[in-house]
């Protein structure tokens, strides 16, 4: 864990603010690759997570961009309501869940609203290595578009098409997709629903999985009514109850038992778990489908279990 001072907090598009942070001494930090994020420990002891949107060889700041939701847990708000520049923050060392892949193949990016955060990343990194790529970005309106002018009078300007919902401006999915290259590689960042359009579309034009690379901001609304109680098996044999209306992270951790976890939606993978066991009933944001098919994994902060009892590797 690292103390990065606030050097500049502004506004880049309608309810969206920058922090960019780097050391009070001004030396370099940990580098890292697009698509990588880091966390953020709020000053209420809350933490979240955000995507580095700028280059990471050898950076002198993180620079993140957050919008404040309206449905907000409470990140969002403290962030654009509570914190200050000059204020410090702890910092986590930056992760990558969401990597570009290795090879000459082309890269379609794929943004809708607050999700071109690891997305204008990922276009200024294959800028950067001369590889070959394109940008779409869809918004709701052009006040809400954040990094508009670099998007559409910079560097990245001739890769980059930005569509405008109210100005009627529609991205036409099976367009983009039927004319990019054979096997080109697709990276998707937004809402649930933007993101599930995009994949089915792929889908639907039969894009191999491994070329579809996507990652969630928030978790989809589940369907709870019906859940029932279940319970887990330690490698110690010790049984844990969930009950109905509590997630199996809140069971172990009322138990006494320490789990990592961060996102406590099924997005981050912080408290991922193997399974011993039983079925899984998955609905966390960070398994493939053919991983969750598997059920050798679990999610304790979201996913419950169609068995009555699963026996996991803690």
């Amino acid at each position: 864990m690292q103390h990065l001072v606030i050097i500049r907090k502004h506004n880049v598009a309608r309810d969206i603010v920058e922090l960019e942070m780097g050391r009070e001494d001004g030396q370099p930090l940990a580098g890292f690759e697009a698509g990588a994020h880091i966390d953020l420990h709020l000053p209420s002891g809350t933490v979240r997570q955000y995507s580095l949107t700028n280059p990471g060889a050898e950076p002198l700041l993180y620079r993140v961009a957050v919008l404040k939701d309206p449905n907000s847990r409470g990140g969002s708000r403290e962030v654009h309501e509570v914190l200050q520049e000059g204020q410090c923050l702890p910092v986590s060392a930056p992760r990558n869940l969401f990597p570009l892949h290795e090879g000459p193949q082309h890269s379609l990016l794929l943004a809708g609203g607050i999700g071109i955060t690891p997305i204008l990343a990922m276009a200024r990194q294959l800028l950067q290595q001369g590889r070959s790529f394109s940008l779409h970005y869809a918004c709701r309106s052009r006040d809400r578009a954040a990094f508009l002018e670099e998007l559409q009078q910079g560097d990245l300007a001739p890769f980059c098409h930005v569509w405008i919902d109210d100005e009627g401006q529609r991205l036409e999915l099976d367009s983009v997709l039927v004319d990019s290259p054979v096997d080109s590689h697709l990276y998707v960042c937004g809402p649930s629903g933007f993101i599930e359009a995009v994949l089915g579309a792929a889908r639907a034009q039969v894009w191999a999985e491994d070329r579809l690379h996507r990652e969630f901001f928030a978790a989809p609304v589940v369907e709870t009514a019906g859940d029932t109680p279940f319970e887990l098996q330690l490698n110690s044999g010790q049984l844990i109850q969930v009950a109905a209306d509590q997630t199996a992270l809140e069971a172990l951790l009322a138990a006494g038992v320490n789990v990592p976890s961060s996102c406590e939606q099924g997005i981050c993978g912080a408290c991922l778990t193997n399974v011993v066991d039983g079925q899984p009933d998955h609905r966390d944001q960070y398994l493939t489908s053919a991983e969750q098919a598997s059920n050798r994994l679990f999610t304790p902060c979201c996913s419950r279990s169609f068995s009555a009892r699963l026996v996991i590797d803690l």
